[in-house]
């Protein structure tokens, strides 16, 4: 007989609401090992295994190598004991917690074997919508509290049958301690309902009858996992156009939901890594390429002016159910108005989409936290996050500070995320939206208070941008006043945004271009066309683009011709553009521009990248008036898209002894190309000469400076072209390129950044 030894195990990271502990089950008697495995209540897996020393070894290499598919195992630490003569291997209650602390799994879609289910008549879960096991199913949004065990969620409401008890009790059951199990005899129900609540069917024939709806060109709301989605037929104009009449929406892109890659590869391109993103468990929404031939007309009612369209696949069982009464794909938008956050049950749906919605599919499981759906896009040949929301919060990111400073980060104004920290690392909240009312403001705070009781944190600072106006500034006044957290401590937005890039990537340093629409510069005017040599505590202003001015202020972002008032020479083709631009209505008007211009009345000066492209969007008569953000320069790239680079030399200026690309000389030059080459080329050679320009600044930088690193972040780091020209001007010379693949380049990656530039100043104090 070999020796028995005995070891005890503690594994931390994502291992609780997982699966683990069954896992950790059936490897150990596979191995003919006794013991125990309990969840604790900070968060960990503790195990005790006895048998011998191969068995243990094996188990071990087993649990590191091929855990359970939503866990994460992050760290295993093995001490050697006195075996005490255990015969068994057994699973434990979890260890109660009083600081509600703990990793807390994100909402995952429907595994292969509960879909299996779905579709076998001879399964009790046949065709029921709410099926979840441990490799599946909502997490976080419908927690209340940690440890994570089923009283303390929303399924709490459900009492398991005998049948799912059962299941629910067996250790060999994918089942076993599935918080989320149901069956139709015990699970959530649900109801259709008209316009004004009455209750028009109910289960199954409620999924048909909404089906029936939405094929007859109804819209329809649907309550979904972490929230409620509005939807239609995508493939008829006219009732998107009724979406968009109905919710104020005239251009603004729609995602849809296909039923699977055959469906979407009829309208779109897919390479193999945009497959792979698709059919991940996580499911997010992707932009992919529309299909250059063969494009179905119906893509530009869904996606006006743009050659890209986000698309997703089921991730429910009520959404691949759903597809058995539908044909092609749906509409699947966010269920909420202009202001007022995504609604998440039947009394909010009803009210805040009252004269929109001609029936509402809704079911009784209480949504605890809503969770919008996560956005990508694959830009430069990488994932880059224009959402990280659903299937990824609240998965925690790395703290690159060794400190025990907790930090509560509101982040910025637009597609704003909250961030905290815990246990040394960062965990970004859900997308939250544009904080500029107070409706969003509740949700912010909501999610705060959420998630501070989840992690079982309390902040001793709370971080925010330095714009002095911001919502999310005045919050965190609140905050630092009322609970008595320091500060606030105010970080410049492109300093956030490149301590994002950094922090993600463990960089002490880098040269990092920081290109957007807004973000308020220590100097009162408005950056976003920046060269910054940057480390995570502190940063200096090496570069970028000339300044310009924005005529008129929220004016000029709203209708961009006028910024070419502070661009162009020729007046009399300026008064031509902002008539025919909708800038203004006539001459007069337009010279009153330019009189404001020359006069500096109400023209904000600005480095902005974002708002130079919005420029060249009305100077080339791509997008003139901006009814959402981005507009102009994402439909700018979709007609460089079809373009050539002209050859054309880049213009350069300088400003405080710092080389700048003169953003003056560029439009005049590109309008000046503009009357001998397509639309189209001169787009493409906007963007190239951009890119370059402010990577050659930053280059020039690096090399004078003995850095050995170039970043790329902001908004416009999501332009493919942009992208791929900077880093293909960093590398060339030999110098490392970092691009953003686990936090938002956008706005959405802010927060993050915040907590990184709050904790690295405290070490450094």
């Amino acid at each position: 007989m070999s020796e028995r030894n005995r070891a005890i195990v503690s594994v931390t990271g994502v291992v609780q609401g997982v699966g683990f502990r069954p896992f950790v089950y059936r490897t150990a008697t596979e191995e003919e090992l006794a013991g125990r495995v309990n969840n604790t209540g900070d968060g960990r897996v503790e195990i005790v295994l006895e048998g011998s020393e191969a068995g243990i070894e094996s188990f071990l290499s087993t649990l590191r190598t091929d855990p359970p598919p939503l866990a994460r195992v992050e760290n295993v630490t093995v001490t050697d004991s006195d075996p005490e003569g255990l015969s068994t291997f057994d699973i434990v209650a979890s260890t109660d917690s009083t600081g509600g602390s703990g990793t807390i799994p994100p909402d995952t879609a429907m595994c292969d074997a509960c879909l299996e289910d779905l579709r076998d008549p001879d399964s009790r879960f046949y065709e029921y919508w709410a099926s979840a096991c441990v490799d599946c199913g909502p997490r976080y949004t419908v927690i209340r509290e940690l440890p994570y065990d089923r009283p303390t969620t929303s399924m709490d409401a459900f009492p398991m049958c005998d049948d799912c008890l059962e299941d629910y009790e067996n250790p060999t059951d994918r089942r076993y301690h599935a918080q989320t199990i149901a069956c139709p005899a015990c699970g959530p129900t649900l109801s259709l309902l008209d316009g004004d609540g009455n209750e028009l069917a109910g289960g199954d024939d409620a999924i048909r009858r909404a089906g029936e709806r939405l094929a007859g060109g109804d819209l329809v709301a649907i309550k979904g996992i972490g929230g409620t989605h509005l939807a239609c037929d995508a493939t008829d104009p006219e009732v998107v156009e009724r979406l968009r009449e109905r919710t104020g929406r005239p251009e603004k892109p729609f995602a849809v939901m296909a039923p699977d890659l055959e469906t979407v590869e009829s309208f779109a391109q897919v390479s193999a890594d945009e497959r792979d993103a698709l059919e991940d468990t996580r499911r997010p929404i992707l932009l992919l390429d529309g299909r250059s031939d063969d494009r179905p007309e119906w893509l530009a009612a869904v996606s006006p002016g743009l050659h890209t369209v986000g698309v997703m696949l089921p991730y429910s069982g009520l959404h691949h159910l759903f597809f058995d009464h539908v044909d092609g794909p749906l509409v699947m938008t966010s269920a909420n108005m202009p202001g007022v956050p995504m609604a998440t049950d039947r009394e909010s749906i009803l009210v805040d989409l009252d004269g929109v919605i001609d029936a509402t599919l809704v079911h009784d499981r209480e949504i605890v936290m809503r969770c919008d759906d996560s956005v990508a896009r694959f830009s430069g040949g990488q994932r880059r996050f224009v959402r990280r929301s659903r299937g990824w919060v609240p998965e925690s990111l790395p703290l690159p500070v060794d400190t025990d400073l907790d930090v509560l980060a509101l982040g910025a104004e637009f597609d704003a995320t909250v961030a905290l920290t815990q246990a040394g690392e960062i965990v970004p909240s859900q997308y939250i939206g544009d904080v500029d009312d107070p409706e969003t403001i509740g949700y912010l705070r909501e999610t705060v208070s959420h998630l501070r009781d989840l992690l079982g944190t309390d902040p001793d600072v709370v971080a925010c941008d330095a714009h002095p106006d911001f919502l999310t500034t005045s919050e965190a006044r609140k905050y630092a006043s009322e609970e008595g957290m320091a500060g606030p401590m105010q970080v410049q937005h492109h300093h956030a945004h490149a301590a994002s890039l950094l922090a993600e990537h463990g960089r002490k340093r880098a040269i990092v271009i920081a290109a957007d629409g807004t973000g308020y510069g220590p100097d009162g005017s408005i950056w976003g066309g920046e060269v910054l040599d940057t480390t995570l505590a502190d940063f200096e202003r090496v570069g970028g683009l000339s300044t310009f001015a924005l005529p008129g202020g929220t004016a000029a972002i709203e209708t961009p011709a006028r910024i070419l008032a502070s661009l162009l020479d020729d007046t009399e083709r300026i008064d031509e553009l902002l008539v025919e631009g909708g800038a203004v209505e006539t001459a007069d008007e337009a010279a009153t521009v330019r009189r404001q211009v020359k006069q500096s009345v109400n023209t904000p000066v600005t480095t902005s990248s974002g708002r130079l492209l919005d420029a060249v969007s009305a100077l080339l008569d791509v997008c003139t008036e901006r009814s959402y953000e981005g507009e102009p320069a994402m439909k700018l790239e979709s007609v460089a898209v079809g373009g050539d680079v002209l050859d054309y030399e880049i213009p350069y200026d300088s400003r405080n002894g710092t080389r700048v690309l003169d953003s003056r000389q560029l439009v005049r030059d590109l309008d000046s190309l503009s009357d001998e080459h397509s639309t189209a080329d001169v787009a493409a050679t906007a963007q190239w000469t951009l890119a370059h320009g402010l990577a050659d600044v930053a280059v020039e930088v690096a090399e004078d400076r003995g850095v050995d690193t170039v970043g790329f972040t902001g908004g416009v780091a999501y332009n493919d072209a942009i992208i791929r020209t900077i880093s293909e001007r960093v590398e060339v010379v030999g110098l490392d390129f970092l691009s953003h693949d686990q936090v938002p380049p956008g706005d959405g990656g802010i927060a993050y950044g915040q907590v990184a530039v709050a904790t690295a100043r405290d070490s450094t104090d």
